[in-house]
């Protein structure tokens, strides 16, 4: 299981930074039915295993995060046997998950009175949290117009606009990428998810930072909305992930080169507000 976790990682078949979390965490109970001699042998596992779902995915925060803490919450306890080491193990992974889920769905529910008063919104890439505090706000009486970018190469926002579309209370227009600008003046909110913040920069999907720029011309506010657990200091160094140019063009690049960033850095001086289940930080 924990080899394939990292191939869905690495080829980016889970899209959304919770999500990926907690498959990554659920991933390491795989170690839990093996066999090992001694408790050394499983922490070295444990450690080895999840480093390697660390590296599928270097730009994921919240992936780091919440697979060091499994480790060290194993490690420093200093089991006395492998069975010890075990149930450390199953309780650490059901900690991990039960916060990022529990986060993730208090982060979404503040973001409501953010966009409570909204009727055009503007969203790009896939992300679960907007799509909760979307589903938070429809509950709660409201209806949206919403426009969502492809984000291309991946195509991430079609998989957004077909669950929008399932939404009683939402009218939903996918647009290319290059239309955001265009279709700006309509917009109340634009409303993104997030990778990481870290000190004073923003890092998104790919496209994120000319929707930001698009948005402070057209002095339309900017949320964004995640784990408080996806601020982080300096103790994580973000790097960003270079992916196939396949994702682009599927016959060879002869004689020029293809640039496929996955993530952009967007300042956050051009955001208006990050709610996280902490509170709503403004900028």
């Amino acid at each position: 299981m924990i080899d394939e976790t990292v191939e869905e990682i690495s080829e980016m078949q889970t899209h959304s930074s919770s999500v990926v979390a907690v498959k990554a965490a659920q991933a390491l109970r795989d170690l839990t039915d093996r066999e090992y001699p001694t408790v050394e042998d499983y922490l070295r596992s444990l450690d080895r295993n999840s480093s390697a779902l660390r590296r599928a995915n270097p730009s994921h925060a919240s992936l780091h995060t919440t697979q060091h803490r499994i480790v060290n919450t194993v490690s420093d306890a200093e089991p006395d046997d492998v069975a010890a080491a075990k149930e450390l193990t199953n309780e650490a992974i059901d900690d991990v998950i039960d916060s990022v889920e529990s986060s993730k769905d208090r982060a979404a529910a503040r973001a409501v009175s953010e966009i409570a008063d909204d009727d055009v919104l503007l969203t790009h890439d896939f992300s679960s949290t907007v799509l909760a505090a979307i589903d938070d706000a429809i509950e709660a009486g409201h209806s949206f117009e919403v426009y969502v970018t492809e984000s291309r190469p991946r195509f991430l926002g079609r998989k957004m606009t077909r669950h929008l579309s399932d939404r009683d209370g939402v009218d939903v227009t996918l647009i290319v990428d290059s239309a955001a600008g265009h279709f700006m003046p309509e917009v109340d909110r634009v409303l993104v998810g997030m990778d990481c913040i870290v000190d004073d920069t923003l890092y998104n999907r790919i496209g994120t930072y000319p929707i930001a720029t698009a948005a402070a011309d057209n002095d339309v506010p900017v949320t964004v909305v995640g784990a408080a657990a996806k601020y982080v200091d300096g103790a994580f160094a973000f790097e960003n992930e270079i992916r196939p140019l396949s994702e682009v063009l599927r016959e060879p690049a002869d004689g020029f080169e293809v640039a496929n960033p996955a993530y952009d850095a967007t300042p956050t001086h051009l955001l208006d507000t990050v709610v996280t289940d902490d509170g709503v930080h403004e900028y």
